[in-house]
């Protein structure tokens, strides 16, 4: 029988991901899947977990490359940017 607490880890919470438990794997993916798409900019978070960070575009400068800096990204590019570091947060607390 689950005690109040093993259901508040599996129920999870608004302001963290719910814990893993080894033998609820599937279940546990499902809730992060969700607690990740009700993040502002979920899909692309999730598609940070699912297919790895952005590849940080690259420009030349006086015939040296260099990666753009955070200020130089496109819109767009900004956005994946703040939602690799979202995602990496999630995975981690």
């Amino acid at each position: 029988m689950a005690t109040l607490t093993d259901k508040a880890i599996l129920s999870g919470a608004d302001n963290h991901p719910p814990m893993l438990e080894k033998d609820m794997y599937d279940s546990w993916k499902s809730i992060m899947e969700l607690y990740m798409m009700h993040r502002q900019h979920g899909r692309i978070i999730l598609e940070s977990v699912e297919n790895g960070p952005l590849i940080w575009p690259t420009i030349e400068e006086n015939e040296v490359t260099r990666p753009k800096k955070y200020a130089e990204l496109s819109a767009a590019e900004a956005t994946q940017a703040d939602c690799d570091v979202k995602a990496t947060t999630i995975i981690l607390q």
